[in-house]
């Protein structure tokens, strides 16, 4: 979609880059994140309201560091630099940064000696989120210091004219008390932004490009029965009507009765033409004595294609193929060039359109999944579907560690079932951001009626989060965790050991593959 009014986030690396979007969408503006190399070109062709230079985990002086030409000082657009952006601004413009004489991560108390503009309405003490081993020495020509901290003399520096300015923290952090007011005080304040982004808006602005870009054509919807796929599905629905045929298949690693849960939802109460293929054992098949999870997603993936190229093809009239691909999809399977590391293949971005005479259809792909679900709720859809936890593209095939097989896979299947039905009970589920169990191939002894066993070890997780990018293990209350071990015992033959995973993430990832 092109957008008369955005914002230009200019990505250096920086693991709160896509909170900052977040924010700036909260606060009702549409935006967008490029990398470093790019972005000069992309606000050429479609100047934005304003421009936020992101953080990074470089040095501005290291030989390797990510830059951007000076030329975006000069757009005449206002700018806001966080941390390494704030450095950035500082060398294009004649200050200086060096090491900190002492290295601030964490809360910080900022003063503010300016409360003008940017920090028009903050308490001139404020509880800031720092994260920076540099700090600027020298104030930038024709700048101003507007905010200081006992380690940071230089910690947020402004030039009204050019409305251009810079903060040493990070706004976009919960933990920056009034970081959501300092956002706003620019978006709205400098850069003049109107607003109105919101997911009425957004789904007008998509019904009607759908329209525009399918004409009399047919869709494919390939329906996992995931959030995304499923309110993409509604929404096409809503668009182009009897046009939109969904898909969906059974990889044979989904929960269980998820299948028949689709069917029902979609062709029985949605009235969504929808075609039901069982590839179950195609899948097994393939997956027989493969533990790499790389391997596990790349036959997945691959399955996928062969099975829906050949139930796609006999939909000869069909000319699109509709995906629920997201914003983060999009975001970490891109070759920034820069700082940033893919930590994982994605299943939903890419592959098919290669393969298949289709030109692809995303409307989520400029979407967080808390927006999608936001539509959601917009088109009437229920909340048994739009809160459901994420459920990852090779499902249970990434959760059962090591060789794969369906005794293993049915035996989850159970374990999940009781554990995620004590978590509603307790009403702790709609608390928790993604909970799921783990089958390890580890076995241990145990004993049940004066009997000795040799059985399944089964982990438990429940992370909180935001948008997934960071997640904290889930405090759930022990007679709750006692209760769903009790009952995975006692319910689940096989598994006589049941253990609760309190990592998070970083240093480790939500799922365990």
């Amino acid at each position: 979609m092109i957008h008369a009014e955005w914002i230009c986030i200019v990505d250096f690396g920086s693991q709160y880059t896509q909170l900052i979007a977040r924010r700036i969408r909260e606060l009702g503006v549409y935006c967008e994140i490029h990398p470093f190399h790019l972005a000069l070109d992309v606000m050429r062709a479609n100047l934005p309201v304003g421009i936020i230079l992101s953080g990074g985990p470089s040095s501005v002086y290291e030989t390797d560091a990510p830059h951007i030409d000076g030329s975006v000082f000069e757009l005449g657009v206002p700018l806001l630099g966080i941390c390494y952006g704030l450095q950035l601004i500082a060398l294009h413009h004649h200050g200086a940064v060096d090491p900190a004489a002492h290295r601030e991560y964490g809360k910080a108390e900022l003063r503010l000696d300016n409360q003008a503009d940017l920090f028009n309405g903050v308490s001139q003490d404020t509880t800031v989120w720092m994260s920076h081993g540099d700090s600027l020495s020298r104030i930038p020509d024709n700048f101003e210091v507007i905010a200081h901290t006992p380690n940071a003399p230089i910690c947020a520096i402004r030039n009204a004219g050019k409305k251009q300015y810079g903060v040493q923290f990070h706004p976009e952090v919960v933990h920056s008390v009034e970081g959501k007011t300092i956002l706003s005080n620019f978006i709205y304040g400098i850069c003049r932004a109107q607003g109105g982004w919101n997911p009425r808006s957004f789904i007008e602005q998509a019904i009607e490009e759908i329209r525009e870009t399918v004409g009399s054509e047919r869709v494919i919807c390939a329906l996992s029965g995931g959030v995304d796929s499923a309110v993409a599905a509604v929404l096409l629905h809503e668009a182009i009507g009897a046009q939109l045929q969904c898909i969906h298949i059974d990889n044979g690693v989904m929960r269980k009765n998820e299948s028949a849960q689709v069917v029902e939802t979609f062709r029985d109460e949605f009235h969504i033409p929808l075609k039901f293929v069982d590839a179950t054992d195609l899948f097994l098949d393939r997956l027989a004595g493969i533990s790499d999870p790389e391997q596990k997603r790349k036959i997945i993936g691959a399955t996928f294609i062969d099975v829906f190229e050949k139930e796609a093809s006999e939909f000869r009239d069909a000319a699109f193929l509709a995906q629920g691909t997201l914003y983060p999809d999009v975001i970490e399977s891109v070759n920034f060039k820069g700082p940033s590391a893919t930590i994982k293949s994605h299943h939903n971005v890419g592959g098919l359109p290669e393969r298949m005479n289709f030109r692809l259809i995303e409307p989520f792909r400029e979407l967080f999944k808390d927006e999608v679900r936001n539509v959601g709720r917009e088109l009437g859809m229920p909340a048994h579907i739009l809160d459901r936890h994420p459920f990852p593209g090779p499902g249970l095939a990434i959760r059962v560690l090591g060789d794969i097989d369906r005794p293993r896979l049915d035996l989850l299947r159970d374990v999940d079932e009781v554990y995620l039905d004590e978590i509603r009970k307790a009403g702790e589920y709609d608390n928790i951001w993604q909970a799921f169990a783990v089958l390890l191939p580890v076995k241990s002894v145990g004993v049940m009626g004066d009997a000795r066993t040799y059985e399944f070890t089964v982990a438990l997780r429940a992370v909180t989060s935001i948008d997934g990018m960071t997640a904290d293990w889930a405090r759930v209350p022990y007679n709750v965790l006692e209760r769903i071990s009790n009952r995975i015992i006692n319910e689940v033959r096989g598994v006589n050991r049941v253990v609760y995973d309190i990592s998070s993430k970083p240093p480790s990832t939500i799922e365990w593959e």
